[in-house]
């Protein structure tokens, strides 16, 4: 039987594009700085979560955080 090879994945930092080992401190990350570039990106708004939230108890959940949960306290 011949033995199976592991396959080695080359991983790179999603910031520059620099090889990272898997057990780094920063990983999937190069460093702390591209781990800021991408955090600052999140926070302006650059990364965006594109398809719709379909699941009606998450949008519940959504709906009584925006104040959806109101209407029950103008009933008197």
């Amino acid at each position: 039987m011949a033995a199976k090879k592991k396959s080695v994945k080359i991983l790179r930092c999603p910031t520059c594009g620099m090889l990272v080992q898997p057990k780094g401190e920063d990983f999937p990350f190069c460093s702390d700085r591209c781990r800021k570039i991408d955090l600052g990106k999140w926070a302006m708004g650059v990364y965006k979560i594109s398809s719709p939230v379909l699941d009606p108890e998450v949008l519940e959940d959504l709906d009584g955080l925006r104040g959806g949960q109101t209407k029950d306290r103008n009933v008197n």
